[in-house]
């Protein structure tokens, strides 16, 4: 009887130690990410123009994305003191106001800064092609919203021919 039970424990220690064997393997495996490689994806706002210049404080340190129409790039605020980007690493590019279907006429109370690097991908950009820009409001001086494009994106652009006419 002592054998009979010897067995019977050792079978159930057999079994024990196969089934948390098993139960381990069995465990989703987890990956450890460097910390380099884990990014925060910044969410950014989609907004409209013209509220926020309306508004400008409402959108100071605030992610938003904005589509427009292109109208020029410009040197409009750049090397103002309190809100300050070197002239030698940003341009600034002006979009239409929506409001005025008759006339394009630049909406100059957005000052939106882009790296000249970026800047110089899209010099075959004329007035009216639709753009998509994304970034932060970093400054409301002067009651006008100052932003730095993060993200800049052509949607349509209009055909050469279209163009000369």
């Amino acid at each position: 009887m002592n054998n009979k039970f010897k067995l019977l424990i050792l079978t159930i220690a057999v079994a024990l130690s196969i089934t948390s064997s098993y139960s381990q393997d069995t465990k989703p495996a987890t990956v450890q990410v460097p910390a380099q490689q884990q990014t925060n994806a910044t969410i950014y706002q989609q907004v409209n123009a013209l509220d926020m210049v309306a508004s400008p404080s409402k959108y100071l340190n605030k992610n938003v994305k904005v589509k427009g129409k292109f109208d020029k790039f410009s040197t409009l605020g750049l090397d103002y003191a309190p809100a300050m980007r070197s002239s030698e690493e940003y341009i600034t590019f002006l979009i239409q106001r929506d409001d005025v279907t008759d006339h394009n006429i630049p909406l100059s109370e957005m000052k939106v800064f882009l790296k000249r690097t970026e800047a110089e991908k899209h010099i075959d950009l004329n007035a009216g092609d639709e753009i998509e820009f994304c970034g932060k409001v970093f400054s409301n001086a002067l009651g006008d919203v100052w932003m730095d494009a993060e993200k800049f994106t052509v949607l349509t652009q209009k055909p050469k021919e279209e163009i000369k006419k």
